[in-house]
């Protein structure tokens, strides 16, 4: 979690104006997704579901809930596969940039 997930999350949520927030510990992250960071208006429904699309297409199967992504992997994967897993994350989320005002 210190030295992958998130750094790598901080990362992404700089490149993605629809990330409002990201917090977690260890092996349990979350992003929160919105239309507007001063607001923190959330990103809706349909908006989110076209990010979990985005997502699942390039065979990461994300959690969410809400408008959040939740990134809760295995506590066995490598260093590798979480990278993977976020540069899968990064592109979707570029399905959810284009819901931010």
């Amino acid at each position: 979690g210190r030295e992958v997930l998130g750094p790598g999350l901080a990362e992404i949520a700089t490149r993605h104006p629809c990330v409002g927030d990201v917090r977690g510990v260890g092996a349990f992250w979350a992003l929160d997704l919105v239309t507007d960071r001063d607001t923190k208006a959330m990103l809706p429904p349909a908006a989110l579901a076209e990010v979990v699309s985005a997502c699942t297409s390039a065979g990461l199967l994300p959690f969410s809930n809400t408008n959040r992504i939740h990134v809760v992997p295995p506590c066995t994967m490598s260093d590798e596969e979480a990278r993977e897993g976020l540069a899968i994350l990064d592109e979707a989320l570029k399905a959810g940039d284009a819901h931010v005002a």
